[in-house]
Protein backbone atom coordinates (compact mmCIF):
# COMPACT_ATOMS: atom_id res chain seq x y z
CA UNK A 1 0.00 0.00 0.00
CA UNK A 2 1.50 3.31 -0.91
CA UNK A 3 2.09 5.90 2.34
CA UNK A 4 -0.41 8.56 1.66
CA UNK A 5 0.98 12.43 2.76
CA UNK A 6 -1.00 13.50 5.62
CA UNK A 7 -1.43 16.56 7.10
CA UNK A 8 0.50 18.45 9.52
CA UNK A 9 1.05 21.98 11.27
CA UNK A 10 3.53 22.69 8.40
CA UNK A 11 1.36 21.57 4.69
CA UNK A 12 -2.06 22.17 6.49
CA UNK A 13 -4.09 23.12 3.12
CA UNK A 14 -6.27 26.04 5.01
CA UNK A 15 -8.80 27.41 3.05
CA UNK A 16 -10.76 29.80 5.26
CA UNK A 17 -10.08 31.18 7.93
CA UNK A 18 -11.21 34.16 10.75
CA UNK A 19 -11.35 34.31 14.28
CA UNK A 20 -13.88 32.52 14.43
CA UNK A 21 -14.22 29.50 12.06
CA UNK A 22 -11.23 27.47 10.34
CA UNK A 23 -12.00 25.30 7.25
CA UNK A 24 -9.26 22.71 6.19
CA UNK A 25 -9.15 20.77 2.78
CA UNK A 26 -8.58 17.50 4.78
CA UNK A 27 -6.20 14.61 2.94
CA UNK A 28 -7.61 10.92 2.05
CA UNK A 29 -6.31 9.23 5.18
CA UNK A 30 -6.65 12.28 7.73
CA UNK A 31 -8.69 11.39 10.48
CA UNK A 32 -11.15 14.15 11.82
CA UNK A 33 -11.59 13.03 15.20
CA UNK A 34 -9.56 11.01 17.44
CA UNK A 35 -10.25 6.98 17.46
CA UNK A 36 -9.21 3.40 18.33
CA UNK A 37 -6.03 3.54 16.21
CA UNK A 38 -4.44 6.23 17.71
CA UNK A 39 -3.41 8.34 14.85
CA UNK A 40 -3.20 11.84 15.65
CA UNK A 41 -6.52 13.38 14.18
CA UNK A 42 -6.79 16.13 11.83
CA UNK A 43 -8.35 18.36 15.31
CA UNK A 44 -5.27 18.23 16.89
CA UNK A 45 -3.02 18.96 13.89
CA UNK A 46 -5.55 22.19 13.33
CA UNK A 47 -4.53 23.13 17.16
CA UNK A 48 -0.96 22.74 16.97
CA UNK A 49 -0.84 25.32 13.70
CA UNK A 50 -2.73 27.72 15.48
CA UNK A 51 -0.28 27.65 18.89
CA UNK A 52 2.06 27.83 16.40
CA UNK A 53 1.09 30.72 13.95
CA UNK A 54 -0.67 32.87 17.02
CA UNK A 55 2.08 32.11 19.18
CA UNK A 56 -0.58 30.64 22.16
CA UNK A 57 0.29 29.76 25.54
CA UNK A 58 -1.58 27.07 27.07
CA UNK A 59 -4.38 24.72 25.18
CA UNK A 60 -6.23 25.86 22.05
CA UNK A 61 -9.59 25.74 21.77
CA UNK A 62 -10.86 24.02 18.62
CA UNK A 63 -14.59 22.54 18.11
CA UNK A 64 -15.53 19.87 16.14
CA UNK A 65 -18.86 20.73 13.88
CA UNK A 66 -18.93 17.75 11.71
CA UNK A 67 -16.76 14.80 9.83
CA UNK A 68 -15.58 13.45 6.62
CA UNK A 69 -15.05 9.44 6.39
CA UNK A 70 -11.06 8.71 6.36
CA UNK A 71 -10.43 7.64 2.84
CA UNK A 72 -12.68 10.90 1.84
CA UNK A 73 -11.10 14.22 0.75
CA UNK A 74 -12.18 17.70 1.21
CA UNK A 75 -13.67 20.58 3.14
CA UNK A 76 -14.24 20.21 7.24
CA UNK A 77 -14.76 23.29 8.90
CA UNK A 78 -13.35 23.75 13.15
CA UNK A 79 -14.75 26.33 15.22
CA UNK A 80 -11.90 28.21 16.88
CA UNK A 81 -14.39 29.97 19.58
CA UNK A 82 -17.04 28.20 22.00
CA UNK A 83 -19.63 31.24 20.48
CA UNK A 84 -19.01 30.20 17.28
CA UNK A 85 -19.38 25.86 17.61
CA UNK A 86 -23.08 25.67 19.20
CA UNK A 87 -24.10 27.97 15.90
CA UNK A 88 -21.85 25.92 13.51
CA UNK A 89 -23.37 22.61 15.17
CA UNK A 90 -26.68 24.18 14.71
CA UNK A 91 -26.37 24.71 11.23
CA UNK A 92 -24.93 21.35 10.17
CA UNK A 93 -27.49 19.62 12.49
CA UNK A 94 -30.49 22.03 10.45
CA UNK A 95 -29.05 21.29 7.05
CA UNK A 96 -28.26 25.23 6.89
CA UNK A 97 -25.28 24.49 5.06
CA UNK A 98 -25.03 23.41 1.08
CA UNK A 99 -22.39 20.61 0.52
CA UNK A 100 -21.69 19.59 -3.02
CA UNK A 101 -19.77 16.56 -3.35
CA UNK A 102 -17.78 15.09 -6.42
CA UNK A 103 -17.48 11.38 -6.83
CA UNK A 104 -15.45 8.89 -9.55
CA UNK A 105 -17.11 6.29 -10.92
CA UNK A 106 -16.49 3.52 -13.53
CA UNK A 107 -20.33 2.71 -14.28
CA UNK A 108 -22.35 5.45 -15.93
CA UNK A 109 -25.48 5.67 -14.08
CA UNK A 110 -29.07 5.06 -16.32
CA UNK A 111 -29.54 8.93 -16.19
CA UNK A 112 -27.68 11.73 -16.35
CA UNK A 113 -29.16 13.42 -13.59
CA UNK A 114 -31.27 11.97 -11.19
CA UNK A 115 -32.23 12.70 -7.22
CA UNK A 116 -31.78 9.15 -5.33
CA UNK A 117 -34.23 8.78 -1.93
CA UNK A 118 -33.67 5.06 -0.07
CA UNK A 119 -33.47 4.29 3.16
CA UNK A 120 -29.83 3.69 5.02
CA UNK A 121 -29.63 1.03 7.89
CA UNK A 122 -26.74 0.90 9.40
CA UNK A 123 -24.52 -2.21 10.65
CA UNK A 124 -22.06 -0.98 13.27
CA UNK A 125 -19.92 -4.24 13.60
CA UNK A 126 -19.27 -3.53 9.80
CA UNK A 127 -18.70 0.05 9.92
CA UNK A 128 -21.62 0.15 6.73
CA UNK A 129 -24.74 1.45 5.93
CA UNK A 130 -27.67 -1.13 3.66
CA UNK A 131 -29.61 1.23 1.07
CA UNK A 132 -33.08 -0.36 0.83
CA UNK A 133 -35.87 1.42 -1.60
CA UNK A 134 -38.52 1.20 0.87
CA UNK A 135 -38.71 1.81 4.45
CA UNK A 136 -37.34 -0.89 7.29
CA UNK A 137 -36.87 -0.94 10.89
CA UNK A 138 -33.86 0.92 12.18
CA UNK A 139 -33.77 2.78 8.82
CA UNK A 140 -33.43 6.32 7.69
CA UNK A 141 -34.67 8.54 4.98
CA UNK A 142 -31.67 9.56 2.71
CA UNK A 143 -31.57 11.94 0.05
CA UNK A 144 -29.36 12.92 -2.87
CA UNK A 145 -28.78 14.65 -6.18
CA UNK A 146 -26.58 13.66 -8.73
CA UNK A 147 -25.67 14.69 -11.72
CA UNK A 148 -22.99 13.71 -14.67
CA UNK A 149 -20.46 16.71 -15.25
CA UNK A 150 -17.50 14.87 -17.14
CA UNK A 151 -16.28 12.06 -18.79
CA UNK A 152 -12.90 10.74 -18.22
CA UNK A 153 -11.44 8.24 -20.33
CA UNK A 154 -12.51 4.87 -18.32
CA UNK A 155 -14.38 7.04 -15.66
CA UNK A 156 -17.60 9.49 -14.84
CA UNK A 157 -17.35 12.85 -12.64
CA UNK A 158 -20.21 12.88 -10.70
CA UNK A 159 -21.49 15.98 -8.78
CA UNK A 160 -23.89 15.65 -5.75
CA UNK A 161 -26.11 17.37 -3.72
CA UNK A 162 -26.75 16.15 -0.19
CA UNK A 163 -30.73 16.76 1.26
CA UNK A 164 -29.62 14.60 4.11
CA UNK A 165 -26.33 13.62 5.75
CA UNK A 166 -26.52 9.76 6.94
CA UNK A 167 -23.79 7.51 7.72
CA UNK A 168 -22.21 6.76 4.12
CA UNK A 169 -24.77 7.99 2.21
CA UNK A 170 -22.65 9.08 -1.02
CA UNK A 171 -21.09 5.76 -0.86
CA UNK A 172 -24.27 3.37 -0.20
CA UNK A 173 -26.79 5.29 -2.65
CA UNK A 174 -24.11 5.28 -5.34
CA UNK A 175 -24.01 1.57 -4.57
CA UNK A 176 -27.55 0.55 -4.84
CA UNK A 177 -27.38 2.06 -8.37
CA UNK A 178 -24.41 0.24 -9.34
CA UNK A 179 -21.76 2.54 -9.75
CA UNK A 180 -19.79 2.16 -6.11
CA UNK A 181 -17.40 5.11 -6.05
CA UNK A 182 -13.42 4.09 -6.93
CA UNK A 183 -11.43 2.34 -4.54
CA UNK A 184 -14.47 2.31 -2.36
CA UNK A 185 -14.21 -1.71 -1.55
CA UNK A 186 -16.20 -1.75 1.06
CA UNK A 187 -19.41 -0.74 -1.54
CA UNK A 188 -18.23 -2.91 -4.05
CA UNK A 189 -15.69 -1.45 -6.31
CA UNK A 190 -13.30 -4.48 -7.80
CA UNK A 191 -10.23 -3.07 -6.49
CA UNK A 192 -8.75 -0.42 -3.75
CA UNK A 193 -6.51 2.34 -4.44
CA UNK A 194 -3.15 1.83 -3.72
CA UNK A 195 -2.94 4.59 -0.75
CA UNK A 196 -6.18 3.52 0.89
CA UNK A 197 -8.42 6.42 -0.31
CA UNK A 198 -11.50 6.70 -2.27
CA UNK A 199 -12.25 8.71 -5.22
CA UNK A 200 -14.76 10.77 -3.13
CA UNK A 201 -14.19 14.79 -2.19
CA UNK A 202 -16.37 17.71 -0.45
CA UNK A 203 -15.69 20.16 -3.16
CA UNK A 204 -18.09 22.99 -1.86
CA UNK A 205 -19.42 24.21 1.30
CA UNK A 206 -21.64 27.44 1.31
CA UNK A 207 -23.26 28.69 4.50
CA UNK A 208 -23.86 32.40 6.50
CA UNK A 209 -21.47 32.51 9.15
CA UNK A 210 -22.16 31.94 12.79
CA UNK A 211 -20.86 35.07 14.05
CA UNK A 212 -20.73 37.67 11.51
CA UNK A 213 -23.87 36.43 9.48
CA UNK A 214 -22.27 37.41 5.85
CA UNK A 215 -22.45 34.30 2.98
CA UNK A 216 -19.04 31.98 3.10
CA UNK A 217 -18.53 30.14 -0.27
CA UNK A 218 -15.07 27.46 0.52
CA UNK A 219 -14.10 25.45 -2.55
CA UNK A 220 -11.68 23.01 -2.29
CA UNK A 221 -9.45 21.55 -4.96
CA UNK A 222 -9.18 17.94 -5.40
CA UNK A 223 -6.13 15.54 -4.27
CA UNK A 224 -3.42 15.61 -6.79
CA UNK A 225 -3.43 12.56 -8.76
CA UNK A 226 -3.83 11.60 -12.69
CA UNK A 227 -7.72 11.05 -12.40
CA UNK A 228 -8.82 14.54 -10.32
CA UNK A 229 -6.49 16.24 -12.15
CA UNK A 230 -8.68 15.17 -15.37
CA UNK A 231 -11.52 16.55 -13.91
CA UNK A 232 -10.47 20.18 -13.42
Amino acid sequence: MARKLLSDPNNLLVLFEDNHIVAINKRPGDIVQGDKTGDMPLSEVVKLYIKEKYDKPGNVYLGVAHRLDRPTSGIVVFAKTSKALPRLNKLFAEKAAKKTYWAIVKNKPKKNEDTLTHYLKRNNKQNKSYAHIKEVPDSKKAILDYKVIKKLDRYYLLEIDLHTGRHHQIRAQLAAIGCPIKGDLKYGFDRSNADASIHLHARRLSFIHPVRKEPVEIVAKPPVDPIWNACC
